[in-house]
């Protein structure tokens, strides 16, 4: 077989990959992502269940996809304190973990992840204090005309104060690198 024939073949076969490839999206476009998705939460629910072994940590996981994306909870049972420890100050522990738990998804499934893992519960607490952060800015901004910095925070923090200000009618912005990302709250 020729080199130029070979190269058709290739071309061909890699045409016929990609058509049945866009078929099965276009005819379960929802399906791969929702079955991609599920199989992310399964990996990241045996990662976290085999860590809570190992650490002698008694906790439920419970698995949800809405959104586009997984969200994983880890719950104790009884009324305890023992996955306080794996939230840690200021929820950075809690952050460690989810990266970890990603990694472990990006290295069963070689698809980067962008799962949400709460635990106990913190992240819904966190997110009425972001709120309420949010409000404060927003009221700060309205009353001086002064654009007002907040503190560095997350991108998943960040996200839902940008949401937040959004939805009061003014304008934030991310600024600042790593761990000094912050947001600045401003009219326009």
């Amino acid at each position: 077989m020729s080199a130029e024939s070979t190269e058709n073949a290739l071309s061909d076969e890699i045409i016929a990959d990609q058509d049945e490839a866009s078929t099965d999206t276009e005819s379960n476009p929802k399906g791969t992502a929702a079955s991609r998705l599920e199989e992310e939460g399964d990996v990241a629910a045996d990662y976290l269940e085999e860590l809570l072994d190992i650490a002698d940590i008694d906790g439920d996981i419970d698995i949800e996809v809405r959104n586009g994306r997984t969200y994983i909870s880890i719950v104790a049972e009884e009324e305890t304190d023992s996955l306080d420890s794996l939230v840690g100050e200021d929820g950075e522990v809690l952050e460690a973990l989810q990266e970890l738990t990603r990694l472990s998804v990006l290295s069963a499934t070689e698809n980067r992840s962008r799962l949400v893992l709460d635990i106990n519960g913190y992240r819904q607490q966190r997110a009425g204090h972001l709120q309420k952060i949010a409000e404060d800015a927003a009221a700060t901004v309205k009353e001086t005309g002064e654009a007002v910095a907040l503190e560095p925070m997350s991108a998943y923090e960040r996200k839902i104060v940008h949401d937040a200000v959004a939805d009061l009618g003014l304008v934030s912005e991310s600024e600042g690198e790593g761990a000094g990302r912050h947001i600045v709250v401003s009219a326009d």
